[in-house]
């Protein structure tokens, strides 16, 4: 192990960090395989489609890990390795369905979607989700499948797996669906049932659908082969010869040939082989993987045993990580298409958000994600969380979550100079649709004693509310303030309304910031109940002030809700709001 050296960690209680258990028992296990090197954590993504926030959880919690082990010192990889050398499998929605005649090509051969200035399938998606991780802070070591294959770097583990493929088919046969009559079935696991939108959910990683190569008429192989012709993987290995690595297959477009597996770069391992064969050959001490490698026979289970009895490797500590949802919205799968992947959340949520929303969750429980209105929710919770923070009031694990959330071990991620509540900057740049001017006067107004005076100090929270208004806010769910008064509602109210529209505008100039506004809109109800201003309310009394607000919103903008009546108030600014309410 490389030496440590004083670096400030996170948090000092591992009874309350799940990151702090896991670098714990990870930093004792990489001493025990192999004291001195670097630590090595893994995450694999396939990039056959959008990768998700669901794929993201692959990502950030061997990152969070690691980056809690450099915290303490220590060397640490974190590699990233990217199957863009599995096969093209089906055809997306929304994508030319004449891209079927590339289906079983390697995703780096197989073109990019229309229009895409990348240049194949796998870099188109491959892009994207680089640039979300280095706006997260999250450092990695890349590694292409496709490189390393074509390249012969697994030379020696693919001759060494063809030469022990009865061992393998072995450890294969013991997990195969269709049990041998008189087989002993696997030891039935204690697991949390699976259903099939979550696991449709894992469909594009190289766990789903994978041929294991299982035994033909000619034997069993572990290597598929691509076909020199058609470039596709519907081949089949008719026969191998060990001593000269004589390889002969057929393809289903006709072709055949025999080539020298000490020369050939055009296959791979067949998955259940490639996943333990890379454990080895990297070294990786800590992986984790989704829930459908929970599963008797599933890659991870076999892997273990594989990595074990053929590649003489051990197989990586990690936890089953469980789904992430997003509010709304059922469960993610990358074959549906359309599903948000972490640069969507990234336009809408700052990157310590995002962060901090897979770090206060231990791996195996689900979350969900905020796309809707729960995402200014979620913002509050986050707001709130800093001012404990700040108070001292926070607990330990929250107290770790947020500091893995705003820094890495190389530093602090960038802020927001002056967060403003999220639902406020929402509610004005919706009001204002953006403009500028009209921002910074609302934004200036809203405490007068400290005022913003650029809105430069609201970025890049600011862009991210008007960028989730103008994105996921339906067209009728829009704030529209009125251009004229609502004469036929005004020639109607009662002495009641009329009343505590004159108390309202009587209030405004004494009362013209945010949280004097919301004293006033509250209060005008209470004055007219005969209370104070500050009394507590009263069952009675929130019922005339839903009546108050409903009222103001119908003479403000047409609806009987929109956003909060003092930042509104603030938007529309005194002048329009005495013309609209003038009774």
């Amino acid at each position: 192990m490389t030496a440590r050296k004083e670096v400030p960690t996170v948090a000092q209680s591992t009874e309350t960090d799940w990151v702090s258990r896991f670098a714990d028992e990870v930093i004792a296990e990489a001493e025990r395989r192999a004291p001195g090197k670097p630590v090595v954590v893994a995450s694999g993504l396939s990039p056959s489609g959008p990768i998700h926030l669901g794929n993201l959880r692959e990502v950030m919690t061997p990152h969070l890990v690691a980056d809690e082990i450099r915290r303490r010192g220590y060397e640490c990889v974190h590699i990233l390795s990217w199957d863009d050398y599995d096969r093209y499998r089906k055809v997306p929605a929304g994508i030319d369905p004449s891209w079927s005649e590339h289906i079983g090509k390697p995703l780096t051969s197989v073109p990019a979607p229309p229009g895409s200035p990348y240049a194949n399938w796998a870099e188109h998606f491959k892009a994207p989700m680089a640039e979300a991780l280095r706006e997260m802070g999250i450092e990695f070591h890349p590694i292409s499948q496709t490189e390393m294959y074509t390249s012969g770097a697994y030379r020696e583990q693919i001759l060494h797996a063809m030469r022990h493929r009865r061992e393998i088919d072995a450890v294969l046969d013991r997990y195969r669906t269709k049990e041998k009559a008189g087989a002993k079935k696997p030891a039935k696991q204690q697991q949390k049932p699976v259903d099939e939108a979550e696991l449709a959910a894992a469909e594009g990683s190289g766990a789903a659908a994978e041929d294991d190569g299982s035994a033909g008429g000619a034997g069993y192989f572990p290597y598929k082969p691509y076909c020199s012709v058609c470039d596709r993987d519907l081949t089949t290995v008719t026969s191998y010869d060990d001593e000269t690595t004589e390889l002969a297959y057929t393809c289903a477009c006709g072709h055949g040939e025999t080539v020298l597996l000490t020369e050939h770069n055009r296959g791979k391992l067949v998955w259940k082989v490639d996943w333990p064969m890379r454990w080895a050959y990297e070294g990786v001490v800590f992986e984790p993987s989704g829930v459908d490698h929970s599963s008797p026979g599933s890659s991870y289970v076999v892997g273990g045993q594989i990595v074990r009895e053929v590649f003489g490797g051990e197989q990586p500590i990690g936890p089953m990580y469980a789904f992430v949802g997003i509010s709304g919205m059922a469960k993610m799968s990358s074959s549906k298409g359309g599903v948000p992947t972490p640069a969507d959340a990234l336009e809408i949520m700052e990157a310590p958000l995002l962060r901090w929303l897979y770090a206060r969750r231990r791996p195996n429980q689900s979350f969900k994600i905020a796309f809707d209105q729960e995402i200014q929710r979620t913002y509050d919770e986050w707001d709130a969380l800093e001012r404990k923070i700040a108070e001292g009031t926070a607990q330990p694990a929250d107290v770790a979550a947020y500091g893995r959330a705003t820094r890495t071990s190389t530093g602090e991620l960038p802020r927001t100079p002056r967060p403003l509540p999220y639902r406020t900057l929402a509610s004005v740049v919706d009001i204002t649709t953006g403009h500028d001017e009209q921002t910074l006067r609302i934004l200036s107004d809203l405490d007068p004693d400290n005022p913003v005076t650029s809105l430069e100090e609201t970025r890049p929270r600011l862009d991210k509310a008007e960028r989730w208004i103008t994105t996921q806010v339906p067209a009728d769910q829009r704030t529209r303030v009125r251009d004229e008064p609502d004469t036929e509602r005004l020639a109607v109210l009662g002495d009641t309304e009329r009343e505590s529209l004159r108390l309202l505008l009587d209030g405004l100039d004494d009362h013209w910031s945010l949280d004097g506004l919301t004293t006033l809109v509250y209060g005008v109800p209470k004055i007219q109940a005969g209370l104070s201003p500050d009394a507590k309310p009263t069952p009675e009394l929130k019922v005339a002030q839903r009546s108050f607000f409903a009222l103001l919103y119908t003479l403000l903008v047409g609806r009987d809700t929109g956003p909060r009546l003092p930042t509104l108030l603030l938007a529309v600014g005194a002048d329009r709001v005495r013309k609209l309410l003038a009774a």
